[in-house]
């Protein structure tokens, strides 16, 4: 099963990979939630929703719900 932004760890960063336009918010989409861009889980919500993320220098709050959507590719880190 491929990797969501709701599959991140707090830290963790991908590149988005794919998602079915028609799942996700305009809005989304004019701040840089497209494929091929970076996204980066800086904090979870006490309950798990929402997750705040930072997506090429945009920070912004999405759902569970729409971040089960959005397929990445997660980037490992040499740590």
């Amino acid at each position: 099963m491929q990797p969501t932004i709701a599959s991140l760890k707090k830290g963790e960063k991908a590149i988005i990979k794919e998602f079915d336009v028609e799942a996700i918010p305009l809005k989304l989409l004019e701040m840089g939630c497209l494929p091929g861009n970076m996204v980066e889980l800086l904090q979870i919500a006490p309950f798990g929703d929402p997750l705040y993320l930072n997506i090429n220098g945009a920070h912004l709050a999405i759902r569970m719900e729409t971040a089960q959507e959005i397929e990445v590719d997660i980037i490992k880190s040499n740590a």
